[in-house]
């Protein structure tokens, strides 16, 4: 054989051998367009048609693209979170309030040492709203705010705070007069203005009444009967609204107040004062020192005993 047709022998086998690894390649990459997208499963967190929006993350090493942007107990998390006052959450009712305006347990297995916590006069402001609910959470407790119409129609916003941050909505009357020596047709506009300006703001009607002064007569009582409203005063009286801001040791004063009245189904006054917001928290701490958990109105009866 001639050098020539060697030559010529050994060209056209290495062209051959190109050839196929071309076609390899090729083959791998076809291969590559015909699969599906790779699609991002619903417990990332992400919604199932993102398989079919154009990848961002091509050109990214596969590492990269395979990693979820919310892990699946995140995605877990956000999805059963209540949100707003879990007005949906069903409380168990495990107590009724006596004529002495205590709460007193329905069942002699419960627990009967408690007390209920409760703010007159607001909504105020969102400086003290805010930190006398950080308190609250930080101990468990629910508390109930009754708020007068007059300040609600000022300052709605406040309102949807106190209920957004999980505070129970009571009625104290639209502007905070006694009640008990007016006429049943002002006392009814009293009441239930503030019914429906509630029911505007938060889309719940208030449970409970406390008249202002703790002065609703038997005409209060009736027109908060008629609107399903528990009709209450209080039982323990924090004295916080007979503070000045002048005052020395006005914290500890509260705290002594209440502890010196303290029993079982105490039904605490407060009101929202800067004071009262500074004292709660070693309150709540003394009070669960002393064997005192803080009922939750919801598990309260709507109906005296």
């Amino acid at each position: 054989m001639g050098k020539a047709t060697t030559l010529l022998l050994l060209a056209a086998f290495l062209l051959s051998a190109c050839s196929n690894n071309d076609g390899n390649t090729g083959s791998t990459a076809a291969g590559n367009e015909s699969q599906p997208p790779a699609t991002i499963q619903p417990a990332t967190g992400q919604p199932a048609s993102a398989s079919a929006q154009p990848d961002s993350s091509a050109g990214a090493s596969p590492a990269a693209q395979a990693t979820p942007a919310v892990t699946p107990a995140a995605a877990v998390t956000a999805t059963v979170q209540p949100t707003g006052a879990a007005a949906s959450e069903e409380v168990p009712v495990l107590y009724h309030m006596n004529k002495n305006y205590d709460i007193i347990p329905n069942d002699a297995a419960t627990n009967k040492k408690v007390v209920l916590l409760t703010f007159d006069d607001g909504p105020k402001d969102a400086e003290l709203i805010n930190p006398l609910m950080d308190t609250l959470d930080k101990h468990k407790a629910k508390a109930i705010f009754f708020v007068n119409g007059y300040r609600v129609k000022e300052h709605p916003e406040l309102l949807e705070l106190i209920h957004s941050r999980g505070g129970i909505i009571g009625n104290h009357s639209w502007d905070h007069i006694v009640l008990k020596d007016k006429s049943e047709v002002e006392v009814k506009k009293q009441i239930e203005d503030v019914q429906n300006i509630v029911k505007e703001v938060t889309g719940e009607t208030p449970q409970f009444f406390r008249p202002p002064h703790g002065a609703g007569g038997d005409v209060g009582k009736k027109i908060a009967a008629d609107n399903g409203l528990l009709y209450m005063t209080w039982s323990v009286g924090s004295l916080d609204w007979e503070m000045k801001e002048k005052d020395a040791n006005k914290t500890d004063k509260l705290i002594t107040n209440v502890t010196s009245q303290l029993h079982s189904g105490s039904n605490i006054l407060m009101h929202e004062l800067p004071w009262t917001v500074e004292a709660l928290d070693t309150l709540l701490t003394t009070l669960e020192g002393k064997g005192y958990s803080v009922v939750d109105p919801r598990s309260i009866e709507l109906k005296m005993r």
